[in-house]
């Protein structure tokens, strides 16, 4: 069985990776479902794979895409914390979480990945001379309206990809 963890995760995380990079980049606002096979990884294993997932993939795309900076690692920690968190809630709830408990997993994780790229964007434009008060907070709201959007999607999508990932895992992952 641990075998088929690894491997799992190891495609959930190629697949975090990927999704970084098809993402929507407008400014500082960046629309990408990168998160969702960190939830995955913690609705089907658990904090510690969830944390794997979040921060080889999230580590993998920086690499390709921006390589090795001061704030690389910053970049990664939103969802290493992610995977933790939605790892601890899941085992904390036996793996079996109601619609509205995965909205509130949704929702809670992605307002902290929010928030923790924001203080990403705070301390990257400091150390690389961009700062801008409006840059990085006047799209804001904006950026929340993305997240909550990112949420709904998730809460949809989400019992019927970790009820297939089960099935395909034989039964109990």
């Amino acid at each position: 069985m641990k075998t088929k963890n690894l491997a799992v995760n190891a495609l959930l995380a190629a697949m975090s990776a990927v999704l970084g990079a098809l993402s929507v980049n407008l400014g500082n606002m960046k629309f990408t479902f990168e998160g969702l096979p960190v939830l995955i990884s913690a609705l089907l294993f658990g904090p510690a794979d969830a944390m794997a997932v979040g921060g080889l993939g999230i580590l993998i795309y920086q690499l390709l895409c921006y390589g090795v900076t001061a704030t690389t690692l910053l970049w990664v920690l939103p969802y290493v914390l992610c995977g933790l968190l939605a790892g601890l809630y899941a085992r904390g709830r036996g793996f079996e979480l109601s619609r509205k408990q995965l909205a509130f997993l949704a929702f809670s994780t992605g307002i902290l990945v929010l928030i923790l790229n924001t203080g990403a964007l705070y301390i990257d434009s400091k150390i690389y001379g961009y700062y801008s008060s409006v840059f990085i907070f006047g799209s804001l709201p904006a950026r929340i309206g993305v997240c909550l959007v990112k949420s709904a999607a998730y809460t949809a999508v989400l019992p019927g990809l970790v009820s297939a990932a089960r099935r395909g895992l034989g039964d109990r992952a």
